[in-house]
């Protein structure tokens, strides 16, 4: 019997050792959403995020790196609810790449799959940054977290058949650990009950509304409008007749009129991570909570 040739034996050789699934490449339109998939994902996936903790996700740039990345990616994760539309539909169109279009089994939307807050009777441009499909700021409540991270298990089951068990086994992992530290922040943070707060912008009405603080102003006068002295000169007077505990802004957010505010209340000007890798502690889906349970309860001593 004649023996295989040498360059035979080397292309079966380097058959048998290449990977048996390519890893899938999952581009995030924000930070939440790429550590959730690599949570669920675990060694199966490639993830990054378009964004960081420290932009401004409704604000991004559609730079030619992020049209490549978006082109290669074999599944998108983003928000939804309006929160990606002045950027995402042209990453989307430039890049070409059908099997994340809207639609498509590629193309998975968080804000599908949670209780939306905020949603207007009617949208009106003269009211500022408003969202017809409601708040799209969906991460900082860990029960939304919950319940996306349920729908996007089912959704890389479906768009990679071959490691559905994998993907189940990673699922039940993350949902009795998150189960677990959901309890854990709930028990902690039961003192922030009806604490009222001022926010920079509509953005921490998730977690205002899960641990059951009161919003009670904004330093917007109107969402993305920025603050003007006068807004912040009513605001400070109102504050005399109702007073807040503290000042909310998330990471990405200039400090100079929560801090206006905060020096002439006298009350602790706060910034939230917002999401993950918003600050050093933050660094995972399960610190971020940490981190904001932590920073909440301090500042409302």
């Amino acid at each position: 019997m004649k023996k295989p040739s040498l360059p035979l034996i080397g292309l079966l050789f380097a058959l048998v050792s290449m990977p048996s699934h390519a890893l899938l490449n999952v581009m995030a339109c924000e930070p939440e959403w790429a550590a959730l998939t690599s949570e669920l994902g675990g060694d199966k996936v490639k993830v990054s995020s378009a964004t960081t903790a420290l932009q401004d996700p409704h604000r991004i740039e559609a730079r030619p790196s992020l049209i490549a990345r978006t082109r290669n990616a074999d599944f998108l994760v983003c928000t939804g609810l309006e929160l990606e539309v002045g950027w995402l539909p042209v990453l989307l169109q430039q890049s070409g790449n059908p099997k994340i279009a809207p639609g498509q089994a590629g193309n998975f939307e968080a804000g599908s799959f949670v209780q939306r807050l905020d949603i207007p009777s009617h949208v009106d441009r003269n009211d500022g940054d408003v969202h017809a499909a409601g708040n799209p700021h969906i991460q900082q409540n860990p029960h939304n977290i919950a319940q996306v991270a349920a729908a996007l298990s089912k959704r890389l089951s479906g768009i990679d058949p071959a490691n559905a068990g994998y993907y189940e086994a990673r699922y039940k992992d993350f949902s009795v650990r998150w189960n677990a530290a959901m309890s854990k922040w709930e028990q902690q943070a039961a003192s922030l009950k009806n604490v009222p707060v001022i926010e920079h912008h509509k953005n921490m009405e998730y977690v205002l509304q899960w641990l059951g603080m009161r919003q009670v102003g904004t330093l917007e006068p109107k969402p993305g409008v920025e603050p003007s002295a006068a807004h912040l000169t009513q605001l400070l007077a109102q504050l005399q007749r109702q007073p807040a505990k503290m000042v909310l802004r998330a990471a990405y957010q200039d400090e100079r009129a929560s801090q206006w505010l905060s020096e002439r209340a006298h009350i602790p000007a706060l910034a939230l991570p917002f999401t993950v890798g918003g600050n050093d502690q933050a660094k995972d889906l399960f610190s971020f909570f940490d981190d904001t349970v932590q920073r909440l309860l301090e500042a409302a001593k």
